[in-house]
């Protein structure tokens, strides 16, 4: 997925306490390193849509050649609506592309077409981190959805293992997040060797095209950096609070 990463529910523990506590500043931390990430991923991509790639290829033709390229011909490209929200669902082996990347002739809109492309050869090749995200995805959904009201819960009750799986629940979104990393990284990588193959690319468009997805895997360090923050924060808390 190249579009903005989940960031682990800032600010959702504020209701937990109404006088400033010192563990705050992790949280600020964290949101300002997603803040900056996400400034980061913007300019850069804003920039190098500017670039009309030397191939003239918009973003779903880059994608479909991609697929050819590597033998995958059961993946289907299409176009969806918003901005950065492109992914590969592998339920339906489908590239969705956004409204900046599917039509747009730029090297933004390729390199992020690439690396959507990039998560289809990890499917075909049975990439073992993807294969371990795909099947933590309903399970974090369910437990980063139900771990703020768990610890609520437990403050209320005052019980502490009530807490502690509150807090065991919400570690699964930050396995979720580290796992992340080498997928994403790994696409990337997949997604600017396969431009330089094919020759959609040159070797300076090449780096441009880097930049944009360089830029993109920041978002993703971060969210995993303020996830860990906020996991950090609570084992502060409530380990303090048992003292």
């Amino acid at each position: 997925m190249l579009h903005i990463a989940y960031y682990g529910g800032y600010g959702i523990g504020r209701g937990l306490y109404m006088m400033w506590d010192p563990t705050y500043i992790l949280i600020i931390i964290g949101v300002v390193l997603s803040l900056l990430a996400s400034a980061k991923v913007k300019s850069t991509f804003a920039k190098y849509n500017r670039v009309r790639s030397a191939c003239g290829l918009t973003g779903a033709e880059a994608a479909q050649r991609i697929l050819r390229y590597a033998g995958i011909t059961d993946v289907a490209v299409v176009h969806i609506s918003g901005n950065l929200t492109d992914h590969y669902d592998p339920r339906n082996k489908t590239v969705s592309l956004s409204d900046s990347v599917y039509g747009r002739h730029s090297l933004s809109a390729i390199a992020v077409a690439a690396h959507e492309c990039g998560h289809v050869i990890q499917h075909a090749k049975a990439y073992g981190p993807l294969t371990v995200r795909t099947a933590l995805v309903p399970v974090v959904n369910f437990s980063s959805g139900i771990s703020w009201f768990v610890i609520l819960a437990g403050i209320f009750f005052s019980m502490q293992p009530l807490i502690s799986l509150g807090i065991l629940l919400f570690s699964l979104a930050v396995i979720f997040q580290l796992v992340t990393l080498p997928v994403e990284f790994n696409a990337s990588s997949r997604a600017l060797a396969i431009l330089q193959q094919t020759g959609i690319l040159g070797a300076d468009e090449g780096k441009g095209a880097g930049k944009v997805l360089h830029a993109a895997a920041l978002t993703y360090v971060a969210a995993a950096a303020a996830s860990i923050l906020q996991l950090l924060r609570l084992v502060l808390l409530f380990g303090r609070k048992r003292d």
